[in-house]
């Protein structure tokens, strides 16, 4: 099962989840990353997981 998301074939840093994310809803990357990296801090959000689950579900990048 894939979403209809992308994942961001220039705004990465590791496989572009959270920069495609951004792309999608129009938002701030880095505002993105670090509302992901204060999640992923916290004892009940499993960050790691679910950067690897979303990578999995979300499509290859859109090359342009």
């Amino acid at each position: 099962m894939k979403i209809d998301i992308h994942r961001s074939s220039t705004n990465r840093v590791f496989a572009g989840v959270i920069g495609g994310i951004a792309e999608h809803f129009d938002w701030s990357a880095n505002v993105a990353r670090l509302i992901f990296v204060l999640l992923a801090i916290t004892p009940m959000f499993p960050g790691i997981i679910a950067y690897l689950v979303l990578w999995l579900l979300m499509k290859d990048p859109i090359e342009d």
